[in-house]
């Protein structure tokens, strides 16, 4: 018997999956169902843990990933979204797989076969690593996060990360510099998008600028062994390389790996 959590706001969504998962003719405990992560908090507190949760992303009060951040979970998590620009987001917790509504059949099947291979005979360590789950999955490179969906006001902008000059970091927020010149902000630090985009790709120049290959210009001397780096779209303010830094940098634009 597999006792499954089910996070998820909207019934209809609910629904289908419960139907889904009573289709596959596997022996299917839903422990419960919760609507918010003030709730789920509470629940994953009060209650053991379940073998299995399947966590919708947009809840009624914010990003389910708040839940993962307040209390540890131990089983592993399946997520369930309208959109997919959470994916890297979801792997940074114990998420094994990254459901988009409406759930299909097919990618259900191919969740819990996964989820089987992770499902262990003895209680599992916190925090699966990102590394063990892409190699399930397959090629870890086509992971690497391929867009970004913008929310401006009502509406939705997808940007593709292959169209991205650079990310700045300026007065308390994260941007998104477009190669048109367009900027907009996003919710992701730094550190986080470092690890979600192709480092063969972006290079972290320093704490506010993490740049695509594509935004990089001329390469100035700077003083004490530091540089200092052109960026197209230009930069507001100069754009500095630590000397700690900068071997790195110059090996990562002459295109050497290590």
């Amino acid at each position: 018997m597999t006792r499954i959590l089910i996070i998820e706001d909207e019934a209809p969504a609910f629904r289908r999956l419960d139907n889904l998962l009573r289709k596959e003719g596997i022996e299917v405990e839903i422990v419960d169902v919760i609507d918010s992560i003030s709730d789920s908090v509470k629940w994953l507190k009060n209650h053991e843990s379940p073998d299995l949760i399947f966590s919708d992303i947009q809840l009624s009060d914010g990003l389910s990933f708040e839940i993962y951040r307040q209390i540890e979970v131990k089983c592993p998590i399946i997520f369930t979204t309208a959109y997919d620009e959470y994916m890297m987001d979801a792997f940074q917790t114990n998420g094994i797989d990254y459901l988009l509504k409406p759930i299909e059949e097919e990618a259900l099947k191919r969740s819990l076969a996964k989820f089987n291979k992770f499902r262990p005979t003895d209680e599992p360590s916190p925090g699966v690593q990102v590394e063990k789950l892409l190699e399930v999955m397959g090629n870890g490179e086509n992971h690497y996060r391929k867009r970004f969906l913008i929310r401006i006001g009502d509406r939705l902008i997808p940007v593709k990360t292959k169209d991205v000059a650079y990310f700045r970091f300026r007065d308390g927020v994260t941007e998104i510099i477009h190669q048109s010149g367009k900027r907009y902000i996003i919710d992701h630090p730094l550190d986080e998008l470092e690890k979600q985009l192709n480092p063969t790709q972006f290079f972290r120049l320093n704490r506010q600028v993490l740049a695509s290959e594509e935004s990089i210009g001329t390469i100035h001397r700077y003083f004490k062994g530091k540089l200092k780096v052109d960026l197209s779209p230009s930069a507001d303010d100069e754009v500095i390389v630590s000397r700690e830094k900068a071997g790195k940098f110059k090996m990562w634009m002459d295109g050497q790996t290590s």
